[in-house]
């Protein structure tokens, strides 16, 4: 039996829910998600595997204009990443305009001449008929080989879309065993849960201003526990993810230790402070430290 596998780009303007869409076709939890821009900044994998297929989802950073050494980082991590995939999913918000921002992804892909699937996400927030104008604009985007209707939130139409991956496989054979989802270390996927967690919980001024540094993972007498930093800008912010008394950093551990429970199938206990780097997101040795 011939089996097919390969490297597909998720694509898509900052906040189309790329990571959740990773994350329902992995079956796993792989990719930090939260509301805000900016949240995936380095390259996530996530394994889907199929009978006689596998890909390799490679969840991207929004495509935009470089502000800072972050930014930059995260668009060089988007071209270099496209140069070595075999298709793309151009991921699309059902719940906003097709924008000059999704018009520039297009013209990326159209480029880039690699077979493309068209989904447009979060379809459970408008009607029917909203779907149907959105489906019919966003299909004079790009030539696509499919074009699938989903919310990644819910589950609606993942299922079909996962089905139709094989179809744009070359012949190959598996890059990861059976059962691994994703290549990140328990390191990479902590620290990402755990900046997923202060997300969800923040204010529109301090989320990109947020990093984690997981400083150890150790085993404990019952699973394992997790010692890291939430890395911040200024003082002002760390008062923020403190909250008062204590309240908020012990509500962003509670969370993560909840969600990497079910990551790992054990107990986790979380040893996190936060930590004052000003302007650490234009500083290069920082952002090595970070792994950004």
């Amino acid at each position: 039996m011939t089996f097919r596998s390969g490297f597909v780009a998720l694509a898509g303007r900052p906040n189309v829910g790329k990571s959740t869409l990773a994350n329902a076709l992995a079956g796993v939890h792989v990719a930090a998600v939260s509301p805000r821009p900016q949240t995936t900044r380095r390259r996530v994998t996530a394994v889907v595997h199929g009978e006689g297929w596998q890909a390799v989802l490679l969840d991207l950073p929004g495509f935009q204009r470089p502000a800072d050494g972050l930014t930059k980082r995260m668009q060089t991590t988007v071209d270099d990443t496209l140069a070595d995939c075999d298709a793309a999913l151009m991921v699309l918000n059902a719940t906003e305009a097709i924008g000059a921002g999704d018009r520039l992804i297009a013209e990326r892909l159209r480029a880039s001449g690699l077979p493309v699937i068209l989904v447009v996400n979060k379809v459970d927030q408008i009607t029917p008929d909203a779907i149907a104008r959105v489906v019919e604009e966003a299909s004079t985007l790009v030539d696509f080989r499919s074009l699938h209707p989903v919310s990644a939130l819910h589950g609606g139409g993942v299922e079909a879309l996962r089905d139709d991956l094989s179809g744009l496989l070359p012949e190959g054979p598996p890059y990861f065993p059976a059962g691994v989802a994703t290549d990140q270390t328990d390191e990479e996927i902590a620290g990402e849960i755990i900046r997923e967690a202060a997300l969800q919980r923040v204010r529109d001024e301090v989320p990109h201003a947020v990093a984690v540094q997981v400083d150890a993972i150790e085993r404990a007498r019952t699973g394992r526990t997790v010692r890291a930093a939430i890395i911040v800008e200024t003082e002002s912010q760390k008062g923020i993810l403190v909250g008062k008394g204590g309240q908020m950093i012990r509500h962003i551990g509670q969370a993560a230790r909840h969600t990497m429970a079910r990551y790992w199938g054990e107990p986790v206990h979380t040893d996190i402070v936060v930590k004052v780097r000003p302007k650490w997101r234009r500083d290069e040795t920082m952002l090595d430290r970070l792994g950004l």
